[in-house]
Parts: C-alpha cells; sequence; structure tokens
C-alpha cells in the first residue's frame, strides 16, 4: 500500500471531508477532549494554594474537594441534556461551564475578586467539575455506541487520557507559566474549553458506516503510543523533581508531549485512507462524504418499513419494575430501580470514595510525613500516570479475558479493589519509600475502577440510555467522597492538628492554618478507609455471583447478527455495522419512548 499515490486535487478535498467526517477521526477528537477532562485530578497541586490564599483550614479544604468530587461524577443533567440534543450541544455547554467554573477560582485565589464566601468557592469549583461530565458524555458515550464491541478497550483508553491529562497539564503550565500553581488554574479554565470548541462539530453517533473486522489492531496501536506518552511523562517527571529545569527545557517537554498527543492522526489518516480506497473500488467513484451513511440508512428504514406495526399504548410506569434480559435495553428507571445497580452503587461508594479520599490529601499526606513540596507533588503526579495504567489495563485486559476465557468484569472489579486496600494500608503504616509505592498503588486502582465501571453498566443495562445511566452509575462516587473525606479523614486530621496545637500551649486563633506532622495524622483515617474499601469488595462479589450467567454467554452476539460482508482489504476485511433489530433511524424517537427516556 506504500506505493500507493495518495489523493491528489479536487479528490484530496473530497478526502479531508472524508476524513473529518468519520468515525476515526470522531474518535481522536476524543482522544483530545479526554486529555483537557481531567482538570479534578490535578486539585493536589493547587489545593494548597487555596487553602493557604484564602485561609482555610483541613476540614474547609476537604469540603471544597467533596464539592469538586460531586460536580466531577453527578453527570445525571449531562446524561439526560445528551438524550434530547446533539453532542455539539453537549460539548459547547461543557465548555462554557469549565470556563465559567475555574476562572473564577483563579480570580479569587489571586486576588483579582473579593474574596468569596465558602459556598460560593464550593459552587465555582462544583461547576468547573461538572464540565468534565459533559466531555464524557459528549466523547465517551459516543465512540462506545460508535465501537459496541469495542467497548471496553474503548472506555480503558479514553478514560486512560482522562488520568493522564494532569501529567500532560502540569508539562503545559510549567512551559507556559513556569512553576506557579495558580497559573495552573488558569490554564485549566481555558485549554479543555477551547479543546471542546475546536472539535465541537466532530464528534457525533454514527450508524451504517462501514467499520474493520480488526479495529483491535487499530487500538492497540493506540495503546503503545498512550504508554510511550505516559513513560514520558513520568521520566520528565522525575527528572523535574531531581533538578532545576530551566523555562527552555519545560519548553521542549511540552512539545515532545504536543507531538506524541497528534501521532494517533497519522495512524487515523491511514485506517481513512483504506477505507476510502476500498469505497473508490466498490463504487467506481469517489464516494460523497456522508452520502453513503444516510443512503443506508434510508434503505434499512424503507426495507424494514412493511415491518412496522403501530404498538398498543402502554402506561410508561407499568413496565418500571419488569426489566427486560441483561444485555437489553432497560429504561433508565428500570435500570436505576434494579437490584444490579444497587449493588454497584454501594461497591463504588466503597471503592471510588475511599480512592477520592487518599487522592484529595495526597498533598497533606505527604506534607504531614516531612516530605519537600516538590517531592510532594511527584506523589500527585505519580497517581495521574498509574491512574492511567489502570484505566488501559482494566479496559484492554478485562475485555481480553472476557472475550477469550468469558472472565466476568465484575470479577476483576472486586480484585482491584483488594489491591486497593493495600495502597490504604501503607498511608495508614508508613514507612520509608512507602508512599511512593501507595501512590503508584492508589493511582492504578483508582484508575481501573472506572471502566469496569461503565463498561459493566453498558453491559448489563444496554446503550439506548447510556448517556444517562454511565453518568447515574458514578453519583455514588461523590457521596462516598462527602462521607470519607469531609466527614472522616478532614475532622480526623484536624483533630489531631488541635492536639499538636493544645501540646505547644497554643489556640486555633493564633495560627491561620491547622497543619498536622507525623504518622499519627492519617492514620485512623486509613484504617478506616481500607476496611470501607474490603467491604466494597465483598459487596462486588455479589454481582460477580449474580451475573455469571450472563457473562458465559456471548455478550456481543446482537452486535454481529446480519452483519454483511464487504471487498477484503489489505489490512483485513472491511463490513458494514450491524442490522439493527429497532426499527428506528438512529434518532426519531416516538413519544411514548421519549416519555420512557425521561422518566
Amino acid at each position: 500500500m506504500a506505493d500507493k499515490p495518495g489523493p491528489a486535487g479536487p479528490e484530496a478535498l473530497r478526502f479531508v471531508a472524508h476524513l473529518l467526517q468519520g468515525r476515526w477521526f470522531t474518535v481522536f477528537a476524543s482522544f483530545l477532549v479526554m486529555f483537557g477532562a481531567g482538570a479534578t485530578y490535578l486539585f493536589g497541586i493547587y489545593s494548597k494554594q487555596i487553602k493557604s490564599t484564602l485561609g482555610y483550614d483541613q476540614t474547609t479544604l476537604n469540603l471544597l474537594g467533596f464539592f469538586k468530587d460531586l460536580g466531577a461524577n453527578v453527570g445525571v443533567l449531562s446524561g439526560l441534556i445528551a438524550e434530547v440534543t446533539p453532542t455539539w450541544f453537549v460539548l459547547l455547554t461543557g465548555s462554557a461551564m469549565n470556563f465559567a467554573g475555574y476562572f473564577l477560582i483563579w480570580l479569587a485565589v489571586t486576588g483579582k475578586i473579593a474574596r468569596p464566601a465558602v459556598w460560593q468557592m464550593c459552587i465555582y469549583i462544583c461547576i468547573g467539575a461538572n464540565s468534565q461530565n459533559f466531555a464524557n458524555t459528549g466523547a465517551l458515550v459516543t465512540c462506545v455506541k460508535n465501537f459496541p464491541e469495542g467497548r471496553g478497550v474503548m472506555l480503558g483508553l479514553l478514560k486512560g487520557f482522562v488520568g493522564l491529562s494532569g501529567a500532560v497539564m502540569t508539562q503545559m503550565y510549567l512551559a507556559i507559566y513556569g512553576n506557579d500553581s495558580k497559573s495552573l488554574i488558569l490554564l485549566i479554565a481555558w485549554l479543555p474549553a477551547a479543546i471542546s470548541v475546536l472539535f465541537v462539530y466532530t464528534i457525533r453517533t454514527m450508524e451504517g458506516v462501514p467499520r474493520q473486522r480488526d479495529e483491535q489492531r487499530v487500538f492497540y496501536k493506540f495503546l503503545y503510543l498512550s504508554i510511550a506518552l505516559a513513560l514520558f511523562l513520568m521520566v520528565m517527571t522525575i527528572l523535574q523533581k531531581q533538578f532545576a529545569f530551566p523555562k527552555a527545557a519545560y519548553a521542549a517537554s511540552a512539545t515532545v508531549v504536543c507531538a506524541l498527543l497528534f501521532v494517533p492522526l497519522l495512524i487515523i489518516i491511514g485506517e481513512e485512507l483504506a477505507l476510502w480506497r476500498k469505497q473508490n473500488l466498490k463504487n467506481g467513484s469517489p464516494p460523497n462524504p456522508g452520502l453513503a451513511v444516510k443512503i443506508q440508512s434510508l434503505e434499512a428504514s424503507e426495507s424494514k418499513s412493511v415491518e412496522l406495526v403501530a404498538p398498543a399504548h402502554v402506561p410508561w410506569h407499568s413496565s418500571i419494575f419488569k426489566p427486560p434480559a441483561r444485555g437489553e435495553d432497560y429504561t433508565i428507571l428500570q435500570a436505576l430501580l434494579s437490584v444490579d445497580m444497587l449493588i454497584l452503587f454501594l461497591a463504588t461508594l466503597c471503592g471510588l470514595g475511599s480512592s477520592l479520599t487518599a487522592v484529595d490529601n495526597l498533598g497533606q499526606i505527604g506534607e504531614s510525613l516531612g516530605y519537600e513540596a516538590r517531592i510532594t507533588s511527584t506523589f500527585v503526579s505519580l497517581v495521574s500516570i498509574w491512574n492511567y495504567f489502570g484505566r488501559v489495563f482494566s479496559g484492554f485486559v478485562s475485555e481480553s479475558l472476557l472475550v477469550r476465557y468469558k472472565f466476568p468484569r465484575p470479577l476483576m472489579m472486586t480484585l482491584v479493589l483488594l489491591l486497593s486496600c493495600v495502597g490504604h494500608l501503607l498511608i495508614a503504616f508508613p514507612s520509608s519509600g512507602s508512599l511512593y509505592v501507595a501512590s503508584v498503588i492508589i493511582g492504578f486502582s483508582f484508575g481501573a475502577q472506572l471502566p469496569l465501571l461503565f463498561a459493566i453498566i453498558s453491559e448489563l443495562f444496554g446503550l439506548k440510555y447510556y448517556s444517562t445511566l454511565f453518568n447515574c452509575g458514578q453519583l455514588a462516587s461523590p457521596l462516598g467522597s462527602y462521607i470519607l473525606n469531609v466527614k472522616v479523614t478532614g475532622m480526623l486530621y484536624d483533630r489531631e492538628a488541635l492536639k499538636e496545637l493544645a501540646r505547644k500551649g497554643l489556640s486555633r486563633d493564633s495560627v491561620k492554618e491547622l497543619t498536622c506532622i507525623g504518622r499519627h495524622c492519617y492514620r485512623l483515617s486509613f484504617i478506616i478507609l481500607a476496611l470501607v474499601t474490603l467491604f466494597g469488595a465483598l459487596v462486588s462479589l455479589i454481582l460477580v455471583v449474580r451475573t455469571r450467567e450472563f457473562y458465559r454467554g456471548d455478550i456481543y452476539e446482537k452486535f454481529r447478527d446480519g452483519v454483511e460482508e464487504s471487498p477484503e482489504s489489505p489490512e483485513g476485511k472491511l463490513d458494514a455495522s450491524p442490522v439493527k433489530k429497532d426499527v428506528r433511524i438512529a434518532g426519531d424517537k416516538s413519544s411514548s419512548e421519549r416519555t420512557n427516556a425521561a422518566a
């Protein structure tokens, strides 16, 4: 294929249009949107600035962290909006919220506006963090629907890029602003918003487009590139903490990061070029971009029109407690009120709630154990990078084990939660260098939980209302964070800090901020977190037992029904998307279906 000339002249322009409207370019655009959707993981770096500038104690800072987690995980609004509006509207809404929330925080921390009340800061960070859900809903849900048979891999990649985004944006702000954590908040405000605006019209759900049987081959190329990026970020993070880098060195590092971010575009161009040539051979002339999709959808609609039968009127609430079989499309209420979802909710509350608590307190944990500020930021970067490895590992490995050995994803969720317990215990009982190991374990296990949760929801409850259901599935995370971070960890930390002040004969009013130094500061807190996570692992075992028969079957069978073969390409065979059993054209819902969706 290398000796074949590429498109030239008018044909080249048509190919560019074909590329920008293709499924693979949607994947690339989604990668970049995901790289900007992880600002919440940088809280450990700039939280110290908020605490010192605004004079907060640890409980107040943890309350702010809870509202950050609340905004980042309560995505029901974005899901419901996505059910009735196009993807571009979802992405633009998230872009506006991201800029407004974090820009107001930057103005407050830099003193450009009057010091806001605590409740105002909570609203600012909640709005900014909630924009992450609009990015997730717009990009992640779209890619899962475009690649349903590779959902585990796709979820692992996209959520992995979110995990890397903290380290990526750290390199960006060091190159642009220098080592100034206040400016990091400004970068968080404008960069993700700009990315969403730039790619807003290229991310959309597509049905009836040709797909390749060996799509896993392309996904693995993305995986290898992302691993290279992660390793580069890890090396640079370590070097930057050991040596004083000039601004030119930071700029060079950021340039390499940007180059690695755009390498997937070359792979995507190659894949779309192969599709373009096969379509040319089949049709005898260059295809009109988007026309084939419309014709196929129209033909499918016409071929099925004879089967349409007016359904009898059925009240929307009559089937709430009569859900379909696992794997079929549940309504929103059927899924939310199911025992499987309640089990997932409780396991998520324990697992993600504990992990978020650890991540949010990592800066203060390092300080309490006597680490310098520059070393503490290393722990935050380690969490971000290993968060990525956990996400791609759980996505790719769980998909491979599921397809090859029928290994259920809920069982992998149980194993990940058990691993997380080890990280919490290393913080509760620290030794020399144990915080480095704990950062790796907590980052890895925290990252691994999210793709597993989202994949399990899509498998058990279907894709019809996935925009809403996957956002509902993570609602337990902020609740767990509030209980374990604010009411447990924050209060126990402040209690230990007050004891230190009492031993020194000082009062609370004599110090600007409460600080606790010593191994005892977080010991009891993380013993509790380890026990809670262990309980979550035991709960998830119940779901393993309940779904064992479902995962023994072929859960992707319905996506392969009615596949029509196309001419073979040098890279593998092409085929049309599965003929769906649903007689609706995408985006066309009856009034009764809209009522059920709202329910």
